[in-house]
């Protein structure tokens, strides 16, 4: 007789943290950790979908999450301690060993470990971790209101903000506790110049005219994978093109649909900005071609896009 699942607790969860496979309650920090002080971290975000009809997880586009996070080390002069492909080796040993049977979230972070007083990022040790949780939807998927928030979005000239550094971060929870204290559901940045920017932690596209106009990268927003993905499903099963420009915040309001996207938000509709309606006010019909097709390749539906897959068991 099958058992009924369970959920792994918290702290009887199976982790990756330098070097060994272990519980998440035998981790321990010391108070001192760097990167606890000065945000010298960097982490990824990575989802894996449970498909009930199939009785399979599969983890989305992994190795291209970690070859961004390699990437972002670089940046705090980090390294990932094995190769892309080992780390997707651990995690798919992780996911399996939790027999996850629900949406998960996997997250890996390298960070600098020693314990010392002294902002620099030189001649300092790596800790690296990976840890998995049960994740539904991070953000609505039927409809968000939001603020164009007060606060602006850091330069690259600042601190990277093409890069998912953990200091960095404190950028965006500014900006959401700003939204959801005044009523909202999320924020939307602006960068230094007041061009549209991102939300507080998801890349942003636009409608205008039928066509999608999304920031480039150059406009100090996260090079965001799901952005990536989608751009290539608008062009190749949508038949748009995909223009990368600045977009005024005044476009905002007479765009015809809006919406957010990311690994936690997936493809999330905006209907209100500002207290002005977008649209007739409900999910336009584009960004909902664009998120059924979406959640439909994460679910391991959609057989041409198998390869962006990694199916756990």
């Amino acid at each position: 007789m099958k058992q009924p699942y369970t959920a792994p607790t918290r702290e009887q969860s199976w982790v990756y943290f330098n070097g060994k496979v272990c519980q998440y309650q035998d981790v321990h920090l010391g108070l001192m950790t760097h990167a606890l002080h000065y945000g010298t971290g960097v982490f990824e975000g990575i989802r894996a979908y449970w498909s009930a009809e199939t009785s399979q997880l599969y983890a989305f586009r992994m190795a291209e999450h970690f070859k961004r996070m390699s990437d972002n080390a670089k940046i705090l002069r980090m390294k990932l301690p094995v190769p892309i492909e080992q780390l997707c080796e651990i995690t798919v040993e992780l996911l399996r060993k939790n027999a996850w049977q629900e949406d998960v979230y996997v997250r890996p972070i390298v960070f600098k470990g020693d314990e010392v007083i002294g902002v620099r990022l030189h001649d300092l040790k790596d800790s690296f971790g990976i840890y998995t949780a049960a994740m539904g939807n991070y953000v609505e998927l039927g409809g968000l209101r939001c603020m164009v928030s007060s606060w602006r979005r850091i330069d690259d000239n600042a601190a990277p903000a093409r890069a998912k550094i953990t200091g960095i971060y404190v950028n965006g929870a500014l900006a959401k506790s700003e939204a959801l204290e005044n009523g909202y559901d999320e924020a939307i940045f602006l960068n230094q110049d007041g061009h549209v920017c991102e939300g507080s932690a998801e890349n942003i596209f636009i409608v205008r005219d039928g066509a999608f106009i999304t920031p480039p990268e150059t406009e100090n927003i996260l090079e965001g994978i799901t952005r990536e993905t989608l751009i290539e499903l608008v062009e190749k099963e949508m038949g748009k093109k995909v223009v990368q420009r600045r977009i005024d915040r005044s476009e905002l309001y007479i765009a015809e649909e809006v919406f957010f996207c990311g690994t936690g938000a997936q493809v999330a509709p905006v209907v209100e900005i500002d207290r002005r309606m977008i649209g007739d006010g409900k999910t336009g019909p584009m960004t909902a071609q664009l998120q059924k097709l979406y959640l439909d390749i994460c679910k391991g539906a959609a057989p041409k896009y198998s390869a962006w897959l990694t199916p756990i068991y």
